[in-house]
């Protein structure tokens, strides 16, 4: 099949990536043109994947800062309650924001029309990219990444209204209860990674280990305070997604006993850290739509504390391959970080290799694709 991958183009697809949906992209994009298919991906300018086709949309990541995601009502975050577009950036205009990210998407999907498709796949997370999918002459699937949010929503229903009905996919099976309260959903592709590729240890490892965004739904500073609790040693891998998070809950941090924070690192560096772990600290603040960081953990045989919610549910096997607690509750996660030494790593990584490898979604992609294009 002839297929177009439309990426978030709030940053460049390369190493080290911003978040996980960006990491899947660029697996999805080598998985599927692994297996014959032909390949084309449209990304910000600066997107490198090796062994794809990637065409540069042109438009300059920066240009859509002011459309980072920040998830509502996540504790901690200053004006929390604003919703999604313009709130990620201190001191962001919503309406040139909104602005922007309309130009960005008109210019990609116009590079898109320029060429013939059997199937059209959208990942970014902004409503232009639903409303300019309507009308295109190949079937388009759109996958969100994220919980509801109310302008992806009015987008969905939008172009329900005006021709065919968008088909809509989400990351995991809790992500697809909350999406169906508003808009019909018609697939779970789950965004798992290459296993192949993710070294692993039997071995156990030493201290603890947190990856993700810093931003207040991803719980970095509350990883650290568990680990401290437990009196582990903790390394923290992330980018200041959220420049007052970061100023306020996690600089006060860094330099305590333990405690070392590093910038973001690309994949293979990052799995390296994670089997060396003991364990790895997923405590999410929201309901993770996925959780990528606790799959690849797994894959690298380390077992996961996590705060039992959202996607987590789904990829953590609890008391098999880590510990879901209760949400929020450290004193609970502490706990369970001294018990991880009774997990077998063996079975994190042959859970990893049987539920949570790339195989399987590239599979579940594949299926769809064949449907919505007829064939």
């Amino acid at each position: 099949m002839k297929i177009a991958i439309m990426a978030p183009l709030v940053t460049a697809i390369r190493e080290p990536q911003l978040g996980g949906s960006q990491a899947f992209v660029a697996d999805l994009a080598r998985g599927l043109a692994g297996r014959g298919h032909d390949v084309d991906v449209y990304a910000a300018s600066g997107s490198r994947i090796d062994g794809v086709k990637l065409i540069d949309t042109g438009v300059d990541p920066r240009a859509l800062a002011g459309t980072l995601y920040r998830a509502p009502g996540a504790p901690g975050a200053p004006g929390s309650d604003a919703g999604n577009a313009g709130d990620a950036s201190e001191g962001s205009d919503p309406l040139a924001a909104a602005a922007a990210a309309e130009a960005a998407f008109a210019t990609a999907f116009a590079a898109v029309r320029s060429s013939r498709y059997d199937v059209i796949h959208n990942h970014a997370f902004d409503a232009p990219a639903i409303r300019l999918g309507t009308g295109l002459r190949a079937p388009v699937v759109h996958t969100l990444h994220l919980p509801p949010d109310p302008d992806l929503s009015a987008a969905l229903r939008d172009a329900a209204r005006r021709g065919r009905p968008p088909v809509v996919a989400v990351v995991s099976n809790s992500q697809a209860v909350a999406w169906r309260r508003v808009v019909p959903v018609d697939a779970v592709l789950p965004p798992y990674p290459s296993t192949r590729d993710i070294p692993w240890s039997s071995s156990a490892g030493q201290g603890a280990v947190f990856a993700g965004r810093l931003s207040p739904e991803k719980g970095a500073a509350e990883a650290i305070d568990i680990a401290r609790a437990a009196e582990v040693p903790i390394h923290v891998y992330g980018d200041a997604y959220d420049e007052g998070y970061s100023r306020e809950q996690i600089d006060p941090r860094r330099d305590l006993p333990g405690v070392s924070v590093h910038e973001a690192v690309p994949r293979p560096s990052l799995w390296q850290a994670m089997a060396e772990a003991a364990v790895v600290l997923c405590p999410a603040r929201w309901d993770e739509p996925f959780g990528l960081a606790a799959a690849e953990a797994q894959a690298c045989g380390a077992p996961v504390v996590a705060f039992s919610r959202g996607g987590l549910r789904e990829v953590i096997v609890d008391r098999a391959t880590g510990f879901l607690v209760p949400p929020d509750d450290i004193p609970a996660a502490a706990e369970a970080v001294s018990k991880v030494a009774g997990i077998s790593r063996r079975a994190c990584r042959d859970h990893a290799e049987s539920h949570l490898d790339l195989g399987l979604s590239l599979d579940a992609h594949e299926r769809l694709y064949r449907l919505v294009a007829g064939g």
